[in-house]
């Protein structure tokens, strides 16, 4: 019978970290690389559709669509350094605390595997569960991690470690995250901009 363990979950753009890091990806390339200018039109055009289909994929690939692999290897490295900058005073501590307390701490994600994994590899999480991206093609999704996906993604990891997930409390800024907030005991909202506690 498979062992019932407890979890934390954590998300990350506005929750651990300032900003959200694919948008500020996006602002970055366009100051490093002409190639991004080009997509302009297709990017704007993506913009305006995503009030209309907000879990949709298309138009967060158009939105994508000037990245490379190239671009990948020889941007992010920089941009993730000047990211980490943007991770709220909190957000280590108290990752390790609710490790001490003897919870599995998880951090499940909307951001690219490509930015996300760098950015919290110091933190330590127990699994890390992240949209993921072609190599080649990076601005396709192999797996959107977002909304009712991370629920799905939870789910795959249980199965995998063959373990029945308690979430005794959850983390996130954004009402999007509800389904996965929903299963949590407690639910931990934080304020985006301040990275303070807030009652929803």
């Amino acid at each position: 019978m498979p062992k019932k363990v407890n979890v934390v979950v954590f998300d990350f753009d506005g929750t651990l970290s300032a900003f959200d890091s694919n948008f500020q990806f996006g602002r970055y390339c366009f100051r490093h690389s002409v190639r991004t200018w080009f997509f302009t039109p297709l990017i704007l055009l993506s913009v305006l559709m995503r009030p209309f289909n907000r879990n949709g994929i298309w138009w967060r690939q158009c939105m994508r669509c000037f990245l490379t692999e190239k671009m990948v290897k020889k941007l992010a490295p920089d941009f993730i350094r000047q990211h980490k900058l943007n991770r709220f005073g909190w957000a280590l501590e108290r990752v390790a605390a609710e490790k001490k307390a003897g919870n599995i701490v998880l951090l499940i994600s909307a951001s690219p595997n490509y930015l996300l994994r760098p950015l919290v590899r110091d933190m330590k999480f127990d699994a890390v569960m992240c949209s993921e991206m072609y190599g080649d093609k990076p601005w396709k999704y192999k797996f959107l991690c977002y909304n009712k996906n991370k629920v799905v993604a939870l789910e795959k990891w249980a199965r995998k470690n063959k373990v029945v997930v308690n979430v005794v409390r959850s983390y996130s800024d954004s009402k999007s995250d509800m389904p996965i907030m929903k299963i949590a005991h407690e639910q931990v909202w934080i304020n985006r901009k301040t990275g303070c506690r807030v009652s929803k």
